[in-house]
């Protein structure tokens, strides 16, 4: 029998690591079984080109969740592997990207693309393949109506709309005008936001486009500022929307400039400068921690991947990482369930509920797949170069 000396109790540490070693070594947690076929993950994205600051978030989120997942039991002991295309920000080349996966990778699903237009391209391929596509666009189109192998994991125009006029009705601002990219995001937004304005009792007094690749808009703001506008409504992504930041701070115009959810990340700081300043937006809470619940799942799946973003990357996370990591993450967890067998990878997804990401907690049903909800976006306002929910509506 061992006896309570400062000795023994060394002794008796020593002899509970052992066992602890021995057990985990026995019957720990499972790991990757590299004998067993590898999951291939399509992902097309927008990796250069105008759109290139989404995709590449997105692609860092994926390789992140590619390598924890392989150092750990990957899927149900499978390795993973994200097979990722450049749809360098072109809808065609998107188109022939998501063809090559499916017919020459033989993948089992797809993430992507980063933007409306590209992804519109791929839904109809992904459709008629019937391979599972989730993708990280917003463009209220994607699913409305529901295509039955096609999801979503960011929040849709539709929820980032209502919230912004939410925002101009509690801030007693009842004429916009709206400046958008001519592309499918900025022209989709700018209709829908025409077409519900009158809900809230603002009225729409002047709509301008741009080009996705301009960088001066001062043309279009020159005849915005000749109007009744008491606010200006800006959907795109950028460089546009940065651009006409700075352009509206040379042509002394100080009326508000409300974003799309399209500028939530720190490109739009870095190429606005101080101009950035002031703007709102609607966003994900992820981007203001602070607005989840302490000690939630949500807010420590937030912390967690922030933090794991950042040893990784040296670079805080943003939405765009949340869409992709989101959408590794779904694919993933239905392939737990469901194998690699396309059918059954898309009946789990659309059972999807209660799955807790970096944008929120997915709940899909055969009637959404857009999985999250308009409460999951917060107004932020950029102060000091800071992101900062802005409470005051």
């Amino acid at each position: 029998m061992l006896k309570k000396t400062s000795s023994g109790l060394i002794l008796v540490a020593l002899c509970l690591a052992v066992l602890v070693a021995v057990t985990a070594a026995g019957c720990g947690e499972q790991k990757v079984d590299t004998s067993k076929e590898t999951y291939k993950i399509g992902a097309v994205l927008s990796l250069s080109g105008p759109a290139a600051p989404l995709g590449q978030p997105e692609q860092r989120a994926l390789d992140l969740l590619e390598e924890q997942l392989n150092d750990g039991a990957g899927v149900d002991g499978h390795p993973v592997e994200f097979i990722i295309e450049d749809d360098e920000s072109q809808p065609e080349k998107a188109k022939a990207a998501i063809t090559k996966l499916i017919n020459q990778e033989k993948v089992a699903g797809v993430i992507g693309s980063s933007t409306t237009g590209a992804t519109l391209a791929m839904a109809p391929v992904a459709q008629s393949s019937k391979i599972p596509l989730i993708c990280c666009a917003a463009g209220t189109k994607i699913t409305n109506p529901v295509m039955s192998y096609v999801f979503r994991t960011p929040p849709t125009d539709s929820m980032a709309i209502t919230k912004v006029l939410q925002y101009l009705k509690a801030k007693k601002i009842g004429k916009i005008a709206i400046l958008h990219d001519s592309n499918a995001f900025g022209t989709g937004g700018a209709d829908e936001l025409s077409q519900k304005a009158g809900e809230y009792d603002v009225e729409v007094v002047a709509r301008e486009s741009y080009g996705s690749t301009d960088t001066d808009m001062t043309a279009q703001l020159t005849k915005i500022k000749g109007t009744p506008a008491e606010a200006i409504v800006v959907w795109g992504t950028n460089p546009g929307p940065a651009s006409i930041a700075k352009n509206m701070q040379q042509l002394g115009m100080n009326i508000p400039y409300v974003g799309s959810h399209g500028i939530a990340n720190q490109k739009f700081i870095e190429l606005a400068g101080a101009a950035a300043n002031g703007v709102v937006f609607p966003a994900g809470k992820l981007l203001v921690p602070e607005s989840i619940e302490e000690g939630s799942e949500w807010r420590t799946m937030v912390d967690d991947f922030a933090a794991e973003y950042k040893a990784k990357y040296n670079m805080d996370i943003d939405t765009f990482a949340a869409h992709g990591y989101d959408a590794g993450l779904i694919m993933t967890k239905a392939m737990e369930e469901a194998g690699t067998d396309p059918v059954k990878l898309r009946d789990a997804i659309e059972e999807t509920t209660a799955l807790v990401g970096v944008d929120g907690e997915y709940n899909y049903s055969a009637k959404d797949h857009d999985g999250l909800k308009t409460s999951d976006l917060i107004m932020i306002i950029i102060e000091n170069g800071k992101w900062t929910e802005e409470k005051s509506s």
